[in-house]
């Protein structure tokens, strides 16, 4: 059995996650109009893949870093930068969405997908079976800037 260390560790895993999806979704939602009247590339990914993509990732980090925090304490280097990347990613979402800056969201997920990379690697540094399950965030995160590159050009 856990004890309680590594079993509040694990709910503040979750609760931090969860905080982070909610409150990105709602900065998307609120800017959804503003979003759909944007002018896509030719190639886009249908709306429905993206929060499907997102709640495998937010799932994916629960479940791994869980299990991480079962066996021993999460390095502080981790937890830094997943502290970074939440922020980074509900700042994202704020800015592009729900005030609709197109150039500065694109800095915004630019600084995401490095500290996001720098993320994937300090994993891989101390867990490396867990970067293969991790390397979704980044690998997404990329595809996004992609798209994200593509509206601040065509709007």
């Amino acid at each position: 059995f856990m004890n309680k260390n590594k079993t509040l560790q694990i709910i503040l895993i979750w609760i931090s996650l969860i905080i982070v999806a909610v409150l990105g979704s709602i900065f998307v939602n609120l800017g959804m109009d503003w979003f759909n009247s944007l002018e896509k590339p030719s190639e886009w990914i249908p709306n429905i893949v993206i929060p499907i993509v997102w709640t495998v990732i937010y799932l994916t980090f629960a479940i791994v870093l869980s299990i991480w925090a079962n066996k021993e304490n999460l390095p502080k280097n981790i937890i830094i930068l997943l502290i970074i990347n939440g922020i980074l990613n509900i700042l994202w979402c704020l800015l592009f969405f729900t005030l609709n800056l197109l150039f500065v969201g694109n800095i915004a997920i630019i600084l995401n997908l490095i500290f996001g990379y720098k993320l994937l690697f300090d994993i891989n540094r101390e867990k490396p079976l867990y970067v293969w399950i991790s390397a979704i965030y980044p690998t997404w995160l990329s595809i996004a800037t992609t798209l994200n590159l593509a509206l601040w050009i065509l709007n």
